[in-house]
């Protein structure tokens, strides 16, 4: 089948659908795009809409061969190799993610810590020494770095945000509560948590 450019929208459901799939008991062959959709908390015509775009369709009464649809969205997601991730910020959050176990699971590796705080520079969290963010740009190079994870203070992310685009990191991930501005053809992901939170409340107040 002919794949169509993913639209935006369905990237970031895909990795819901690849959780959900690697959720089945092992042994499991086939699911219908039904169950898929009730796992995952959307339509199943939604379902496979997004699914044709990886030029996936499932067999009617017979579902999605389980092995091939991960393998299909692995391979749309760049989940076949290795992604070299470094974090900037090591306070509390910088010290979770580098801790995280679920990162090599899922193809990334990180393989550096920085921060500007010379208290920090030199010590060790879960095999790694923090390193000064002067030397972020030669790590990069050197070890082939793909995505940068800020987890600064509000007020040091712009600052972090153009030293690893200056580096030539092309994807990052930001974790500091404020809005980052990003040379073209820089990707930015925003993870804002008291803005989450601020959703939820919202409908905990119109529930009353």
């Amino acid at each position: 089948m002919v794949k169509r450019p993913v639209p935006r929208v369905t990237v970031q459901r895909l990795p819901v659908y690849l959780r959900c799939l690697e959720s089945f008991p092992a042994g499991r062959q086939r699911v219908s795009s039904d169950e898929l959709a009730e796992v995952a908390g959307v339509l199943g015509a939604k379902i496979r809409k997004d699914l044709s775009y990886l030029g996936t369709h499932g067999t009617r009464g017979v579902g999605y061969d389980i092995e091939h649809l991960k393998h299909e969205i692995r391979m749309e997601l760049g989940l076949t190799r290795d992604w070299a991730v470094v974090i900037v910020g090591i306070g509390n959050l910088g010290r979770a993610l580098a801790n995280y176990g679920g990162f090599g699971e899922r193809r990334f590796r990180v393989v550096g810590l920085f921060d500007n705080d010379p208290v920090k520079v030199g010590t060790r969290v879960d095999g790694l020494t923090v390193e000064s963010l002067e030397a972020l740009g030669s790590a990069v190079a050197a070890r082939k770095v793909s995505i940068g994870i800020i987890t600064t203070p509000a007020q040091a992310a712009q600052e972090v945000t153009d030293e690893m685009a200056a580096a030539g990191l092309r994807s990052i991930l930001n974790f500091a509560p404020t809005v980052i501005r990003a040379p073209e053809g820089v990707e930015v992901r925003r993870v804002d948590l008291a803005t989450e939170l601020q959703v939820l409340t919202f409908y905990l107040a119109k529930s009353g």
